[in-house]
């Protein structure tokens, strides 16, 4: 007998490795901070920086870079007559995952915030923002990119939705179930957000992995099951879940308190954006498989128990993180 391994056992070893690589990054490991510029005086701000880390925080609020007639006068940033117009900067964000909120409160009560990373480090300040649509819009593209970066970079979620789309083959079934995940994570998401909901984090995160896990097994069981029979009522229970995870990490990025509405709204939009794009290449990919007549039945229960696998090592390293409090 040979003692090499079989080609598949080999694939699927080495797809589990790749995707263990990527369970060691945490699926929301992204630090936020926030750069506060509080206006006390015409053309005066008081600046503030503060952040959710220790090493975070050690980064000098003069990493931020200010339009050039401003300039830092200890804790003040000194504009002049003309006050807070041209763009703001922050360099240092270029490599990281960390999203920095900017807020900018004037004298007449007005407020703005942005979000920058490191795709975009910069924003445009036009002077004391106009009221309306025109002080909505950029906060609203802001948020729904947020949320498409958070779908596509949360590996745990984006696992959730490709299990999904491995279970349910019909589109019209698979349209329903993502319809009922989206329906519950944006209850959730909601609920927590506006403070009528606060459930802890740990046992939410063990509890999501564990949701992955569940889906993986039913992709790989033969048998009838209330999954199989009804996916939009087992998605809608899960996408409770997902919810809260998605509002943890809504929080730590900050909300903007005027416009509150519109962020949640453009947050829950880019989300489903993500979802949908993901679904997308789900489908293609499996089209393109079959005209090309390379399908393999073995092809997709390696990625789905590599899939599982990656989710039962979450499980067990978030359960452990509930215990230990």
């Amino acid at each position: 007998m040979s003692s090499r391994w079989p080609f598949r056992v080999r694939l699927l070893a080495l797809l589990l490795c790749a995707l263990c690589k990527v369970a060691s990054v945490h699926a929301h490991d992204i630090d936020s901070a926030a750069l506060t510029l509080t206006e006390v005086q015409q053309g005066r701000f008081l600046v503030h920086f503060r952040a959710a880390s220790a090493s975070l925080q050690r980064e000098a609020t003069a990493a931020a870079e200010f339009p050039a007639p401003c300039r830092m006068d200890g804790a003040y940033l000194e504009c002049g007559p003309s006050g807070l117009i041209g763009a703001i900067a922050v360099q240092w964000l270029d490599g990281t995952l960390t999203r920095l909120i900017v807020e900018i409160d004037w004298r007449n009560g007005t407020h703005v915030m942005r979000v920058l990373t490191a795709s975009a480090p910069r924003f445009m300040v036009y002077g004391v923002p106009r009221s309306g649509l025109a002080s909505v819009a950029p906060i609203a593209l802001d948020y729904t990119w947020l949320g498409i970066e958070h779908i596509l970079s949360g590996f745990d979620h984006l696992l959730f939705v490709i299990a999904l789309a491995i279970l349910v083959r019909q589109r019209r079934a698979l349209f329903a179930t993502i319809t009922a995940f989206t329906v519950a994570h944006s209850l959730t998401l909601a609920c927590t957000a506006l403070g009528m909901l606060s459930v802890p984090v740990a046992p939410v995160e063990a509890t999501i992995a564990l949701s992955i896990v569940l889906v993986c097994a039913e992709c790989l069981s033969p048998k009838e099951s209330l999954t199989r029979r009804a996916p939009w009522l087992v998605a809608f229970a899960f996408g409770l879940l997902h919810g809260l995870g998605f509002a943890s990490a809504l929080l730590e990025i900050g909300l903007p308190e005027q416009h509150l509405p519109a962020a949640l709204l453009s947050f829950n939009l880019g989300v489903e954006l993500g979802q949908l794009s993901v679904i997308a290449w789900v489908i293609l990919l499996r089209a393109l498989i079959a005209r090309t007549k390379l399908q393999r039945a073995w092809q997709q229960r390696a990625l789905v128990y590599a899939m599982g696998g990656v989710a039962a090592f979450w499980s067990i390293a978030r359960i452990l993180a509930v215990f230990r409090g």
